[in-house]
């Protein structure tokens, strides 16, 4: 199967990670007329004519400037300014949530400069740079170095760099592999609406294995107690920064004790059931966009219709 989520991730840019500390490298590119920058406010950027508004670099304005890398064979760029531009034209910029749908669909329809990896890295930082203010050591100022891929403390000199949050998402299934009564195992959160069921996802704990995290958050969840896990794929997620790590798991018992701070309903489904209750919209699943949509529909073993 192809999956949607793996679209915003395709063609990768070069991030030229041994440029970032090369100043002279970097006016020079910078100077040079093919490059191109993505201006964040804040945390948002401003979609135009169906993309996002990528200026040359002669038109950009002054701001904290970040080393994309290489795509195409022209430099691509960040410049994270104040947010006052986003107010001063509140309703022109959005988050990376409010621009997902619009960069799948640059992505599947196989745009060759499809920005999707660019954005993500992007936001990604933009998100970490808002977040990290202050030395977590000693509380002192920090200032930007590497092509704002790292913050250095003005007081103790302790480096940050960016951090990504390890989050598993997992589709756990019971019954005998591939009968007509096999099920899986999805949940709703407090925050949506009835009818909205996923994968369970949680985020993994320090010193804990990938596997005892698939388990431990399923337990505490739906006191489902899960058996054999097995890794099926990866999606960037900088909402704001982590790392959705998809498996498929086996349950080892199937009675259903939900923690409803966190899971207010959850349901054992046949793929019979799954479909029926998809093409009637009593069941809504994932976008696409999601890898969590990507581990149903491996499960299922094709499309299914319907998303959120």
């Amino acid at each position: 199967m192809d999956f949607a989520h793996l679209a915003l991730a395709r063609d990768p840019h070069d991030r030229l990670g041994l440029r970032r500390t090369d100043d002279a490298w970097l006016d020079e590119r910078w100077a040079n007329p093919d490059g191109r920058v993505l201006v964040i406010s804040g945390t948002r950027v401003r979609p135009r004519d169906g993309g996002l508004e990528w200026l040359p670099t002669e038109e950009a304005p002054d701001g904290l400037r970040i080393l994309l890398g290489d795509r195409g064979g022209s430099t691509w760029w960040a410049v994270i300014v104040d947010t006052a531009l986003a107010k001063a034209e509140e309703g022109q910029w959005f988050p990376l949530r409010g621009l997902l749908a619009q960069l799948q669909g640059q992505s599947l329809t196989g745009d060759a400069m499809s920005t999707a990896p660019l954005v993500f890295h992007a936001l990604g930082l933009a998100e970490w740079h808002w977040s990290t203010r202050y030395c977590p050591r000693c509380g002192g100022s920090l200032v930007p170095r590497a092509a704002g891929h790292e913050l250095v403390c003005e007081g103790c000199g302790k480096p940050q760099f960016p951090r990504t949050d390890p989050a598993v998402i997992m589709l756990v299934a019971a019954g005998e592999p591939g009968s007509d009564d096999e099920r899986c195992l999805l949940g709703r959160g407090p925050q949506w609406r009835e009818g909205r069921l996923s994968t369970l996802a949680g985020f993994c704990e320090p010193g804990e294995m990938l596997e005892d995290a698939v388990r431990r958050e399923v337990l505490e969840e739906t006191g489902v107690v899960v058996g054999e896990v097995t890794y099926f794929g990866n999606q960037p997620w900088p909402l704001p920064s982590s790392l959705m790590l998809g498996f498929l798991g086996r349950a080892v018992t199937e009675e259903i004790i939900l923690d409803d701070s966190e899971v207010v309903e959850a349901r054992w489904l046949t793929r019979a059931q799954m479909r029926e209750q998809t093409e009637a919209g009593t069941l809504v699943l994932p976008g696409g966009v999601s890898i969590s949509r990507s581990l149903i529909e491996h499960w299922y073993g094709g499309p299914l219709p319907g998303s959120w």
